[in-house]
């Protein structure tokens, strides 16, 4: 409600600040630091907007050494509204997608590009969402690219320029998870030797309100979002290999989850989006879903019933294709798993995976992207999914209500 954080990257180094107005207002500008892009962090800067007050919208410009930089499409940004104890919450929307190729001839396989159809980057800006959770897969990392950071920022620099992707940029709050391409090697783990430069990297690229819940470390973090938290959690970090059959196989680990079910104790928000690179509630076993780390996956659930918790939901990305799954439960409400990907990478469809707790007809294998509105009266609110393809289609719809995710009163 205080403070947006801007990000910016040049070509080389040089001296960058922000100029900012509530919307309407341009006689009244403010400015954020300047700050000196360096080739050690990519020439990419975070820039603090922290003379803002609640409930605004505010327009920008970016200033490279002093010179004015046009752009051909508009640059704003909001604060979060002051609602509480005064209104109904804010009506509001996000957009979700994961795994995010973009085409490197110089450094992709040979034989058919795997990204493209970068025209979803502008669907998704003509919804209009207020931020976009990015589910992992944000970047996808190449074989030059793992060993150094040079190789790294080459990377992200390389997605982060994608035309297609300026205006959703430049008009949308964004906050991200990783999973294994934008942290190191395919299906890597945490003993991924490159992964504090891995984190590094994310850091410089994607600037989250917070990292390393619990003990600093990883990418884990929470944010609110008008009366819905949202809680962003690691899959990777503190991983063991999946071949790795001489211990106790981890996804998480003990103290991501039981800081997480805490967290969700204490939060009293409407919903309770949980974020993870991996599938979640899919019982089919494929790939690298959470039931393949049974002990971890029976924990988090038990913890989550046992601590009598209302209004779970979890969100997930990896896939290659987008699913809702729905796990019922006899004495408690209905845990929804919603997956949503690919956004540029290729598409797949799981013809041979049963997924037995896959809600009927929600099944998209093809490019595609989700925009998530929360509505209606404190206390009644309404979750409504919505999956739109590459050219801004409709293909399914589905409304969850923040009822239908509290538990049965004895």
């Amino acid at each position: 409600m205080r403070e947006v954080m801007l990000w910016v990257q040049t070509k080389q180094a040089a001296e960058v600040k922000i100029g900012y107005w509530e919307k309407g207002k341009p006689n009244q500008k403010k400015f954020t630091a300047t700050k000196t892009t360096l080739a050690s962090e990519g020439y990419a800067a975070h820039l603090l907007a922290d003379q803002v007050v609640p409930s605004k919208t505010y327009d920008y410009e970016l200033y490279i050494n002093d010179q004015l930089i046009q752009r051909d499409y508009p640059l704003s940004f909001q604060s979060q509204a002051l609602w509480q104890w005064r209104t109904d919450p804010p009506t509001f929307r996000f957009a979700l997608g994961s795994c995010a190729y973009v085409n490197d001839s110089l450094y992709d396989r040979p034989g058919k590009s795997y990204g493209g159809d970068y025209q979803i980057f502008k669907a998704i800006h003509q919804r209009t969402p207020d931020f976009k959770i990015w589910l992992g897969d944000n970047v996808y990392y190449r074989e030059p690219d793992w060993g150094t950071r040079t190789g790294m920022i080459y990377r992200n620099t390389h997605t982060r320029s994608l035309e297609e992707l300026q205006p959703l940029l430049g008009n949308v709050h964004h906050y991200a998870i990783w999973d294994d391409h934008d942290f190191g090697p395919n299906d890597a783990d945490g003993s991924f030797v490159h992964k504090e430069m891995a984190l590094d990297m994310f850091k410089l690229f994607w600037a989250n309100l917070n990292y390393g819940a619990p003990e600093g470390e990883g990418v884990t973090g929470t944010f609110v979002w008008g009366d819905v938290q949202f809680f962003l959690l690691d899959d990777r970090y503190f991983r063991t290999a999946n071949r790795n059959e001489a211990v106790t196989p981890q996804m998480m680990g003990k103290t991501q989850i039981d800081w997480l079910v805490n967290a969700l104790a204490y939060s009293k928000a409407s919903f309770k989006v949980v974020a993870l690179g991996n599938q979640v509630l899919n019982p089919a076993g494929k790939y690298e879903g959470l039931i393949n780390f049974k002990e971890e996956y029976d924990y988090l659930l038990q913890q989550i019933t046992k601590a009598q918790i209302e209004g779970v939901l979890f969100i997930s990305g990896d896939r290659h294709h987008t699913e809702l799954t729905a796990l019922m439960q006899a004495d408690f409400y209905p845990l929804y798993d919603l997956t949503v990907s690919p956004l540029t990478s290729g598409a797949g469809n799981p013809k041979n995976e049963n997924n037995t707790l896959r809600v009927a007809n929600t099944l998209v294998a093809e490019r595609n992207f989700a925009i998530v509105e929360v509505s209606g009266k404190l206390g009644e609110r309404i979750l409504t999914i919505q999956i739109y393809d590459k050219n801004n289609q409709l293909k399914w719809s589905k409304q969850i209500s923040q009822q239908s995710l509290q538990l049965k009163k004895k």
